[in-house]
């Protein structure tokens, strides 16, 4: 009889404890469904955005929407804290929610081996021998003066001057590169202290300038001869021209 009352006393314990959690799971699927449907803020993209253009400049561009949370994936934006000297990573489409991954340091688009062009310049690009170019040891970041030589007609005398400071290089591509330093016959090369290598041929050197410069870039790259000499910030400036009496 003992036996009989305490099997039903544990029974009905255990069908409490199984009421208690079904209720449990059914509360907390209900609340799951409920966050769900709850409403959310994000940044919807409204107009085209271009790769590379600044948050600061999306504008109209994007807009505050109310969207289900079910719909709303991680990173979505609601807001742009944070976010401040960032740029569209790829090129957004009107309907797409904003998403965090999708902004970028500006750096990153950046080519390899390039800088940025500082506000207001403009990019111009030039082809020279590398003896031309320092040797071809020549990177962007340094800054370069500008020796340039004309023939001369009859109004003038042949004449080099050096008529550009400081021109910021933004890039430079060279063709591939023959080592100084000799293999021995074995195969095996040289080690230690080596002198740069040279490119062979032609390079292309890019530089950031304003219109004024950049045309007088163009039209020595047209009608003269150009040698770039690298020059540091505090390296002097002055510089008379020369000419073939200054040699005699």
């Amino acid at each position: 009889m003992k036996t009989r009352i305490l099997a039903g006393f544990v029974m009905a314990v255990l069908a409490i404890a199984g009421l208690v959690l079904v209720t449990t799971y059914v509360g907390t699927a209900d609340a799951r469904a409920l966050d769900d449907q709850e409403p959310r803020e994000v940044y919807l993209v409204t107009a085209p955005i271009p790769e590379g253009t600044p948050v600061g400049e999306f504008g109209e561009s994007v807009a505050l929407h109310t969207v289900p949370a079910a719909v709303v994936p991680d990173g979505a934006l609601s807001s742009f804290d944070g976010q401040s000297g960032k740029v569209a990573g790829v090129d957004l489409q009107p309907g797409e929610q904003l998403l965090s991954s999708r902004l970028v340091d500006r750096q990153a688009l950046e080519a390899p081996g390039t800088v940025p062009v500082p506000a207001g310049l403009q990019e111009v690009t030039i082809q020279l021998e590398a003896p031309r170019v320092i040797g071809g040891q020549l990177a962007a970041g340094d800054r370069v003066g500008f020796f340039v030589s004309f023939e001369g007609d009859d109004a003038r005398v042949s004449r080099t001057a050096k008529d550009l400071d400081k021109v910021l290089v933004t890039a430079v591509q060279g063709a591939p590169s023959t080592a100084t330093s000799a293999e021995s016959e074995g195969g095996a090369e040289t080690t230690g202290s080596e002198t740069p290598a040279v490119p062979e041929g032609t390079m292309l050197v890019t530089f950031a300038v304003n219109a004024d410069t950049a045309e007088k870039i163009v039209y020595a790259s047209e009608f003269g001869r150009i040698w770039l000499s690298l020059e540091p910030e505090d390296a002097e400036e002055n510089a008379n021209g020369a000419t073939r009496e200054d040699f005699s």
